[in-house]
């Protein structure tokens, strides 16, 4: 599939860029002042890495690693997965359903030219979207009131509102307001 969307339609072509020796904490502070998830770590030139928020998180955060000791080059992922500019947008996003990213760093010729996001993507089409939710898996399906948990509860199919007790009317799952209704 297409878009006529490419790469570097979507792109930001200033990303932020961080040396792998500065500390978590100062990632943080920079991430929150500069409004973004994610840090490229650039050295001698070249970018090596990415730092998410995910990562600062599951990485450190969860192993009470000490963020003003803990340098971003000692929790980004050393594999780093990029995209050339002239690349359809839906093909950037199956890199990133597949690699379970929802980054891409773009690069030409060995140079950063700019940097993608899944916000970036689905902002400007944003029927890409299913694209992405086909990979999720859902998480605590037991806690969701659709898919388990309280078997009387769930979504009415009149109002489509969550209710924790559902009655059947006519073949239909209806909350006890809808019940007259249908």
């Amino acid at each position: 599939m297409r878009t006529g969307y490419k790469v570097s339609d979507a792109m930001t072509i200033k990303p932020v860029k961080i040396s792998k020796n500065l500390d978590l904490k100062e990632c943080a502070k920079l991430m929150r002042e500069k409004h973004v998830g994610s840090l490229l770590i650039e050295e001698k030139g070249k970018v090596i890495g990415i730092l998410t928020e995910q990562d600062m998180v599951r990485k450190a955060m969860a192993n009470l690693e000490d963020a003003a000791k803990t340098t971003a080059g000692e929790i980004i992922k050393k594999e780093l997965i990029t995209i050339k500019p002239d690349k359809d947008i839906f093909e950037a996003l199956k890199i990133m359903r597949d690699y379970n990213i929802r980054h891409l760093p773009v690069v030409d010729k060995d140079k950063l030219l700019g940097f993608l996001t899944i916000k970036d993507i689905l902002k400007i089409q944003p029927q890409l979207f299913e694209l992405i939710v086909e990979k999720f898996e859902l998480k605590e399906e037991a806690r969701k009131p659709v898919f388990g948990g309280d078997e009387t509860g769930g979504i009415c199919e009149v109002c489509h509102n969550y209710s924790p007790e559902l009655i059947e009317v006519d073949d239909r799952k209806v909350c006890p307001a809808c019940r007259d209704s249908v």
